[in-house]
């Protein structure tokens, strides 16, 4: 069975470039081996992480994040099962939320900065189907 889980999480203290570029590197490393795909956006303090693949390594995944002391106030904003992966190219997309048109936030906010704490899941999830329509994402192997 295929699930899809997306979790948003504050960090405990500003994500750098490479902290950012240490945990894709890691997923992208680690993640063909368990048949997880997915995409990972970031701000300066928030993660919002979708997580795709069978329902056991999904599981495994997001109960390691649980107790990575990277994050706090973890909550989970979505969790299905599904027919098929959006994200099946991407062993972990990345991208950086100041880089993107601050007015395709204030589509789905209301203001021009990611908050999935202020705002409904599905309007995240409608937020990270636009950019992974339009090619926001991005990847390396």
């Amino acid at each position: 069975m295929l699930v899809r889980l997306i979790y948003a999480s504050r960090a405990k203290a500003p994500i750098t470039a490479d902290a950012v570029d240490n945990i894709l590197a890691s997923a992208r490393k680690r993640n063909p081996e368990y048949g997880i795909t997915g995409v990972l956006c970031y701000s300066d303090r928030i993660f919002v992480q979708v997580l795709e693949g069978g329902r056991d390594q999904v599981n495994r995944v997001y109960a390691h994040l649980m107790h990575d002391e990277r994050h706090q106030d973890l909550i989970l904003l979505g969790y299905e099962a599904i027919d098929e992966r959006q994200y099946s190219s991407w062993t972990m997309g990345g991208i950086r939320l100041d880089k993107i048109n601050r007015s395709l936030l204030l589509k789905y906010s209301i203001s021009s900065e990611l908050n999935p704490y202020q705002v409904s899941s599905c309007a995240t999830v409608a937020l990270l189907n636009e950019l992974a329509s339009t090619a926001a994402f991005t990847q390396r192997d």
